[in-house]
C-alpha cells in the first residue's frame, strides 16, 4: 500500500517509466562495478537523494519502505562476521569487516536503486514498460494477479478484524491472540473465494489469457530517456574511477 501511494503521489509519476528504469539499471550496473567502500557509500547516497530530493518521495515513507530490507541485510552481515569453531562456539571474525563492508554498502547501493524505481512508478507503468521489452505474457499476469490479491488479503484482513472488534474479540492480550489465530485459520478460505469471484469477474468481461491497461502516453519521453542516460552515466563513471 505504502508504495503504490508513493508512487502515485511523487514527482515524478509523469515521467517515462524507460528514463527511471534507466537511471536504476545504470545505479545497479555502478554498484556492481565499484570495489572501494567510499564509490560504494556515494553511489547509495546518491540513489536516494534522487529519489528523495528528485522524485519528491516522502522520507518517512521511504525509511518506511527500506526498513525491512535494511534489517535483512545488517542481520546477514551480522552473521557473515562471526565463525563456528572447533569446540561448537561461535567466535567472531574482525579479519572479515572490510569484505562484510564492500557487500553490505554493495546490497545498500543495489537496494537504493531498485526503491527509486518501484517507488516512482506505479505497476501498469512497469508491466507495460516490461511487455514493451517482450517479457512473457504468462509472468506479466501472474504479477499483476499476486499485485491484485494483496488488496484482497488485506481487505479481507481489515473486515475481519472489525468484526472482530465489534464482538470484543481483543478484549486483552489472551483475547487478541486467539482472536489473531481464528481470522489467521480463516484467511485462505476467504482468500480463495474472492480469488473464485475475480476469475469469474474476468471471464464476464471476455478474459483471454492476457491482462491488458489502457497504455499512459509520454510526450517527453526521449528526453528524459536522454536526462537519464546523463544521470546514469555519472553514475558509471564514479563506479570506472573507482574501479580503475
Amino acid at each position: 500500500m505504502r508504495i503504490d501511494t508513493a508512487a502515485y503521489a511523487c514527482r515524478w509519476r509523469g515521467v517515462a517509466p524507460s528514463a527511471k528504469a534507466l537511471f536504476a539499471l545504470a545505479g545497479i550496473v555502478a554498484a556492481w562495478v565499484a570495489v572501494s567502500p567510499g564509490a560504494l557509500a556515494l553511489l547509495a547516497l546518491l540513489s536516494m537523494l534522487v529519489t528523495l530530493l528528485g522524485a519528491r518521495v516522502a522520507w518517512r515513507t521511504y525509511i518506511g519502505v527500506l526498513l525491512a530490507p535494511l534489517g535483512f541485510l545488517l542481520l546477514s552481515c551480522l552473521t557473515m562476521l562471526v565463525s563456528s569453531g572447533a569446540d561448537g562456539g561461535w567466535h567472531p571474525v574482525p579479519a572479515l569487516l572490510p569484505r562484510v563492508a564492500v557487500t553490505a554498502l554493495r546490497s545498500l547501493a543495489v537496494l537504493a536503486a531498485l526503491l527509486g524505481l518501484v517507488l516512482t512508478t506505479p505497476l501498469p507503468d512497469l508491466l507495460a514498460l516490461l511487455r514493451r521489452l517482450r517479457v512473457p505474457e504468462l509472468l506479466l499476469d501472474l504479477m499483476a494477479l499476486s499485485y491484485r490479491m494483496l488488496f484482497v488479503l488485506r481487505q479481507a484482513w481489515d473486515e475481519g478484524v472489525t468484526a472482530q472488534s465489534a464482538r470484543l474479540g481483543y478484549r486483552g492480550w489472551r483475547h487478541a491472540w486467539r482472536s489473531t489465530g481464528l481470522l489467521a485459520g480463516q484467511m485462505a478460505v476467504q482468500v480463495w473465494q474472492r480469488a473464485a469471484a475475480l476469475q469469474m469477474a474476468a471471464d464476464a468481461r471476455g478474459y483471454q489469457g492476457s491482462l491488458r491497461f489502457l497504455p499512459a502516453d509520454y510526450p517527453r519521453a526521449r528526453r528524459q530517456n536522454a536526462c537519464a542516460l546523463l544521470a546514469g552515466a555519472v553514475l558509471l563513471a564514479i563506479a570506472v574511477g573507482d574501479r580503475l
